[in-house]
């Protein structure tokens, strides 16, 4: 019995989200990996081989048609690239394919709008990983949250995709988007910042190197082992926790005077851990 041809899938923009998705896409025989759009040829060279299929190509108009178009360019470039393909779009309605980009924080219809005048089916798929490359995203996919909103033919297939690579598929509300990317940028983003921040305030305070290394990696891990383990607002520790607000004030003029920029993130957070502590009365144990 003949099984039917699954559907071609372009990708345009071959960094490391759109080399991982495609890679596990292809692996998985969820889609037939068809072009490789890289602004350069040798990237796109690249992007084909570790996707494992694929014909890469380095200029838009190269592309030929196919079922399902991935776009993992910067946010900024994704409207600007689905108006290019919507000018070269002629083929009746019926036969309109399907367009994702994976912003988190763009929502399909706000970028992919001029795709669906013409009868595109657009949604947009955002994993909730940290791409430091293709290879380690690959080995950490399985079990990823990806949230996907759009419209509802396409996100039930891109349900279906999503469980089949290993990630965990679960809707997003589009008008939301902000908020909800938002929560991963605190969540991810941020902590590589304030620990490159708290790395150089030991150092520039005379902790050894190795000591330094040592007081990072402790630190981080225990507080995430707290995290899980307790809840976030019982893992609050540091004068600002405790309400000791003359220490909080010392230290931000301390911080400040060393770099201006830490130190306005220090009385933003301050701030912060003083809303969400447990206890708003000053406590008088150390913790």
């Amino acid at each position: 019995m003949a099984h039917p041809a699954r559907k071609t899938l372009n990708l345009i923009g071959a960094g490391r989200v759109g080399q991982t998705l495609a890679h596990l896409l292809h692996r998985h025989r969820v889609f037939d990996v068809q072009d490789v759009y890289s602004r350069s040829s040798t990237g796109a060279r690249a992007a084909t081989a570790f996707i494992g299929a694929g014909r890469g190509v380095d200029a838009l108009a190269a592309l030929r048609l196919a079922d399902v178009w991935l776009l993992t360019v910067p946010d900024t470039r994704i409207a600007e690239v689905a108006d290019e393909l919507a000018t070269r779009w002629t083929a009746p309605h019926d036969d309109a394919p399907c367009a994702l980009h994976c912003s988190g924080f763009l929502s399909a219809k706000a970028v992919l709008g001029s795709l669906a005048d013409l009868g595109w089916q657009v949604a947009s798929l955002h994993p909730i990983l940290s791409f430091a490359s293709p290879e380690r995203a690959v080995a950490q996919f399985p079990g990823t949250p990806c949230g996907i909103e759009g419209d509802a033919a396409f996100v039930q297939a891109l349900v279906d995709a999503v469980g089949r690579i290993g990630g965990r598929p679960f809707a997003i509300d589009s008008d939301a988007k902000p908020l909800y990317h938002a929560a991963a940028v605190f969540e991810s983003n941020f902590l590589p910042a304030l620990h490159d921040v708290a790395t150089r305030l030991w150092q520039t305070a005379g902790v050894p190197p190795d000591i330094v290394d040592a007081l990072g990696r402790g630190m981080l891990h225990r507080q995430v082992d707290n995290i899980l383990t307790m809840g976030a607002r019982a893992a609050l520790t540091g004068p600002a926790a405790r309400g000791d607000q003359a220490v909080v004030e010392a230290q931000h003029a301390a911080v400040a005077r060393w770099d201006a920029a830490a130190g306005d993130v220090y009385a933003a957070l301050s701030r912060l851990i003083d809303t969400i502590r447990p206890s708003a009365a000053v406590d008088t144990d150390k913790r």
